[in-house]
């Protein structure tokens, strides 16, 4: 077990199994008075703390297919022609399970973080004093992330150390965002000076001071505070406790455990009933192998957006062919999204409209090919498929125990360098952090000639280099929602269509005699690094799928559940909504 990363303990798998006679509810209401009296029992708390439904990041997170992951919102995602509350301009306080999820599970661990807090004084004999502040320091790292969430997505909202009466709980008001996030330093503070750095091997392994740091300078480059998340991801660099993993593709796979690069992650595993539910993983999967799913797929934005091998966009880079868009790309597009004719699961991915049949290479023989609209309708709309983090190893069951990797540290290095740029203090140290991420790619060291190394000083075009890199490397992570959202262009980005092939075989096959049946043309990439397919000249051969919708005047943050509004008369729903 890698030493920066949390591993949940046996006694926690046996809470979620759901094998034990512990009962959990009094951590959200702090009403046993024999709890929290040793070691133990104030571990066993803690674990409870990292429950995957703390920490969403898939669909089946909070046990529903209902519940969307965090990709869906942004322009990176499409679903055939469909769109959700989020990305078709409906969304409301009654209509989204996500909001309301989201508000529920994260005032959950709130509670149940306040309780250790409160309570946990009782072990204060039992425990060392470094003991005693390393287990504080856990629940206030954890409800400094769980208020972090809050005043991202909600802005104000209500903040409490102490647990309040059923009945003062209907009256609360909101409390300014910023000075929730004065709180939420303070908590993440208190974390970095008492957290360990590592964990020896026979402890139980949760936050660590570098988590702290890494998720310090996340919020805060959230809310333009540059200095305070240089600062906080300088510190977490220098910790010397991380490293990049040397395969960019082999990280995101359920087969690889405990990576260096893992600031802040949590295991899954079949065992414990932490896997990812089949009905989440087969979405994902193309009709070839998971018949009848494929309902999300990479979007063409996102596709278009990879630099070329030259480190420019496609736009100028005399590298980039339409005929043949995989070719001579940034490595990390052929880890994102399956590149045509190879082999995917045991097929010859071929969205091809003339390949009525692909290659099975189990069998060895030409097999009827569902990938394709010539095989099938209902195959990926836009010709595109998911590869990162999709293993082999899910082919059996179809269940998927990859770990949950919260903060890495490539995005370290990428927030260190975006607040100094933001902050125009570009030095060498700027470069180096992009260029240890981007040279990782090209499996090659960042000093050498092997790639396309970052020179450009300028702000502007510096942000527009970064925010390109961050997209390459952070797709389908659960990142670029949060990055439109701060960076303010969601308005832009997610008022644009999402694009795919034609609805028939014969109108797909009308592109095919000039070899442009995929992706016909080379669109211009605006100074954030996004591809604008509208204005391509030859955009009317293919399908507009659906048209985005994001509204400036409310969109940028969530509206407050109605089950909140309608008991809480003080609180007030966010603007416009």
């Amino acid at each position: 077990m890698n030493l920066s990363k949390i591993a949940i303990s046996l006694a926690l798998a046996v809470v979620i199994a759901g094998c034990t006679k512990l009962d959990l509810q009094p951590l959200s209401k702090a009403s046993t008075e024999t709890w929290f009296q040793n070691a133990e029992q104030v571990e066993m708390s803690l674990n409870t703390l990292y429950l995957h439904q703390f920490w969403p990041m898939f669909k089946t997170d909070w046990g529903s297919t209902a519940i969307m992951a965090l990709d869906e919102a942004s322009d990176d995602w499409m679903n055939r022609t469909t769109l959700t509350v989020f990305t078709n301009g409906t969304l409301s306080s009654s209509n989204s399970t996500f909001v309301q999820s989201t508000w529920e599970y994260t005032y959950k661990a709130i509670s149940r973080s306040n309780t250790i807090i409160e309570n946990m004084g009782r072990s204060k004999g039992n425990l060392t004093e470094e003991m005693y502040n390393r287990y504080l320091a856990d629940a206030r790292f954890v409800r400094a992330c769980m208020y972090s969430r809050l005043i991202s997505r909600f802005g104000d909202v209500i903040y409490y150390e102490h647990e309040p009466t059923l009945e003062a709980s209907y009256k609360m008001q909101r409390t300014d965002k910023m000075e929730v996030l004065k709180h939420v330093y303070e908590d993440f503070d208190f974390a970095i000076e008492h957290l360990p750095l590592s964990y020896s091997g026979g402890q139980v392994q949760r936050a660590t001071k570098g988590a702290a740091l890494g998720m310090k300078a996340r919020v805060a480059l959230f809310f333009g505070q540059y200095e305070v998340a240089e600062a906080a991801a300088k510190g977490c660099m220098d910790l010397g406790a991380y490293t990049l993993h040397a395969d960019f593709g082999d990280l995101f796979l359920s087969t690889t455990k405990n990576a260096a690069e893992v600031v802040f992650g949590i295991p899954r595993a079949i065992e414990n009933n932490s896997a990812i539910h089949p009905n989440g993983v087969k979405p994902y999967l193309s009709r070839n192998v998971a018949a009848p799913s494929t309902t999300a797929q990479p979007s063409w934005d996102l596709f278009l957006a990879f630099l070329c091998k030259d480190g420019k966009t496609i736009d100028v880079s005399p590298l980039y062919n339409p005929r043949e868009p995989f070719k001579n790309r940034d490595p990390r597009l052929s880890y994102t999204i399956v590149e045509f004719n190879t082999n995917y699961f045991g097929f010859n991915y071929t969205p091809h409209p003339d390949s009525a049949m692909c290659w099975n290479y189990t069998k060895n023989q030409l097999v009827a090919n569902s990938d394709s609209k010539a095989g099938d309708q209902y195959a990926s709309y836009n010709g595109l498929m998911l590869r990162k983090g999709i293993d082999n190893d899910w082919i059996d069951d179809y269940y998927a125990n990859n770990d949950k990797i919260i903060l890495r540290f490539a995005d370290v290095l990428l927030m260190y360098a975006e607040a100094k740029i933001e902050q125009n203090e570009t030095d060498q140290s700027v470069l180096d952090a992009i260029n240890k991420v981007r040279a990782r790619a090209y499996k090659v060291d960042y000093r050498s000639a092997g790639y396309p190394a970052v020179t450009e000083t300028a702000q502007a075009a510096l942000r527009k280099i970064l925010r390109i890199e961050r997209r390459m490397e952070f797709a389908f992570e659960g990142m670029r929602y949060d990055d439109i959202i701060r960076w303010k262009i969601a308005e832009v980005v997610m008022n644009r269509p999402n694009y795919g092939l034609p609805t028939s075989v014969a109108n797909c096959k009308k592109l095919v005699t000039d070899k442009l049946w995929f992706f016909g043309g080379t669109p211009a990439i605006d100074e954030n690094g996004c591809p604008d397919l509208s204005k391509m000249a030859n955009i009317s051969r293919y399908r507009v799928l659906s048209q985005r919708v994001f509204d400036a005047s409310k969109n940028y943050l969530w509206p407050i559940p109605a089950t909140e509004l309608n008991i809480n008369t003080n609180l007030k729903n966010n603007p416009n909504y």
